[in-house]
C-alpha cells in the first residue's frame, strides 16, 4: 500500500451555497481531502493510501457524488509525490533544463 498525494483542481471557486454544503458533508471531514482556496480558485489537497494511483484518485473523486454541482477540472501530482512512490521517470517528468555551455 502506498500513500498517494495529489491535488484536485476545481472548475472554479465554491459558491457560498457549496461552501455551506461542504461544511455538512462527513465524507470530507476525515482529513484525507482538504479544501484550499485562492482569490479565484479552489482545489482539494488529497492523501490516500491505495495500491495504485488510479485507486486513490477514484476514491477521492467518489466523494464528490455527495457534493453536487462541483466539477473537478484536473488532477495534479507533484514531482515529490511521484518520486516518493518510485514513479519519477523521464516519461513522467520532464528532464531538467540543459546546463549552459562553459567556455
Amino acid at each position: 500500500m502506498r500513500n498517494w498525494r495529489f491535488t484536485l483542481h476545481l472548475q472554479g471557486p465554491l459558491t457560498p451555497e457549496q461552501s455551506d454544503t461542504l461544511d455538512g458533508l462527513e465524507v470530507f471531514s476525515d482529513g484525507l481531502i482538504n479544501l484550499v482556496t485562492g482569490p479565484n480558485s479552489a482545489e482539494f489537497w488529497c492523501s490516500f493510501d491505495a495500491e495504485h494511483l488510479t485507486d486513490a484518485i477514484a476514491e477521492a473523486l467518489g466523494r464528490f457524488e455527495h457534493f453536487p454541482g462541483v466539477l473537478v477540472r484536473s488532477v495534479e501530482l507533484d514531482e515529490m509525490a511521484l518520486d516518493d512512490n518510485g514513479m519519477a521517470t523521464p516519461a513522467v517528468l520532464p528532464p531538467p533544463p540543459p546546463l549552459p555551455d562553459t567556455p
